[in-house]
């Protein structure tokens, strides 16, 4: 089967989940499009364009028996500009929506982000999703948003969305899973806490500084692991961090090893999240595939995948939660673990191939 996969904004998951895609089912013919994910509000309206009269306007007049797009594809326009794939099946993944993405009080209230959701997944024949949050979030946002028309507003636009969307999550790497990937104890008694994500507003840099002064009011010891890509104007709580918890720092920033990433988590008892926007949380899924406690906030997607006892509901539960950690940690016996064998490539490749297998049978 010959197939076209176009990530529109190859940022760090969607590159994970495509190179995985590709490796998984290897007997397919695959040929890859990716552009640079940078200038967001330009490359989610301008990668039809970029595409569609670009250097590889010619790849995509090929003849293909199914695409695999992101949902960060303007797939309505990049059809119209090149008819030749308007009736080629489609499935796009979606691994977040723009309607339960959160907005700084700085960014420019557009709904155009969102109706480019709309039409991209009516365009489609099949909507695979990375959570039932984000599936849920994006339908529960397109009816409120189709409510707001002024006039001419078709009917049954949610229902055909949500009749051809399913489930089925980025898969966590194999080798994560392989005998030596994890540790059996850890070397110390002092609980080790690593948070990892990109350095911006909407990971809740001020939830995890809020954490911190907990533990320490509490006089609960602990190392801090703190983890991820930081930009020019990321928010300033994590140089407070920084400065303020000096002494419990262990590895600061990002870590351009995979190996060195992946000891440190293995070194761990915790992986703490504080996201105000997770459609998936990857990171936390590899991090308990290498025997990390996970605790994470008690909203997004992650009650889809963490029992009640991994989550919390607020700062305060938070730091009770890190407290009876810390306690069992000092007596060295096991903390809570999440299985993510179940999510692994190994065991969701088949579901993959199925899926989009038979959406190229059904619709061709």
């Amino acid at each position: 089967m010959k197939v076209l996969l176009l990530s529109a904004y190859d940022a760090g998951s969607h590159k994970h989940w495509r190179r995985g895609l590709v490796e998984a089912i290897p007997d397919w013919q695959w040929t890859v499009l990716t552009l640079p994910p940078r200038y967001f509000s330009w490359r989610i309206r301008g990668n039809s364009l970029s595409w569609g009269r670009g250097e590889d306007a010619a790849e995509l007049r090929q003849p293909w028996d199914l695409i695999v797009a992101t949902s960060m594809t303007d797939l309505s326009a990049l059809r119209g500009l090149v008819p030749e794939i308007a009736r080629v099946p489609t499935v796009v993944y979606f691994h977040e929506n723009q309607f339960a993405y959160p907005r700084s009080k700085d960014a420019f209230q557009s709904v155009e982000p969102q109706l480019l959701n709309i039409y991209t997944a009516l365009c489609a024949d099949l909507l695979l999703f990375n959570s039932e949050f984000n599936r849920r979030t994006l339908l529960d946002g397109a009816r409120r948003l189709l409510k707001r028309f002024p006039d001419c507003v078709p009917t049954g636009v949610c229902e055909e969305v949500e009749g051809k969307s399913r489930v089925l999550p980025v898969p966590v790497e194999n080798d994560l899973f392989q005998p030596g990937s994890s540790r059996a104890e850890l070397p110390e008694e002092t609980l080790v806490i690593t948070w990892a994500a990109r350095w911006e507003y909407d990971k809740g840099p001020e939830r995890l500084l809020q954490i911190l002064d907990g533990l320490v009011e509490r006089g609960i010891g602990f190392r801090l692991n703190l983890l991820g890509e930081s930009f020019r104007n990321s928010p300033a709580e994590f140089e407070e961090i920084r400065r303020r918890f000096g002494q419990q720092l262990q590895a600061l920033g990002y870590q351009a090893s995979t190996e060195a990433y992946r000891q440190l988590l293995g070194g761990s008892h915790v992986f703490l999240s504080t996201a105000h926007h997770e459609f998936q949380g990857l990171a936390v899924m590899e991090a308990c595939a290498l025997g990390c406690s996970p605790l994470v906030p008690d909203e997004q997607a992650y009650p889809d995948y963490y029992p009640a006892q991994c989550r919390y509901g607020s700062v305060g539960e938070a730091v009770n939660r890190l407290t009876a950690l810390a306690e069992v940690a000092k007596l060295r016996r096991p903390l809570p673990q999440v299985d993510m064998s179940p999510l692994c490539w190994s065991r969701l490749a088949g579901e993959y191939r199925r899926w989009l297998a038979r959406t190229a049978e059904r619709s061709s």
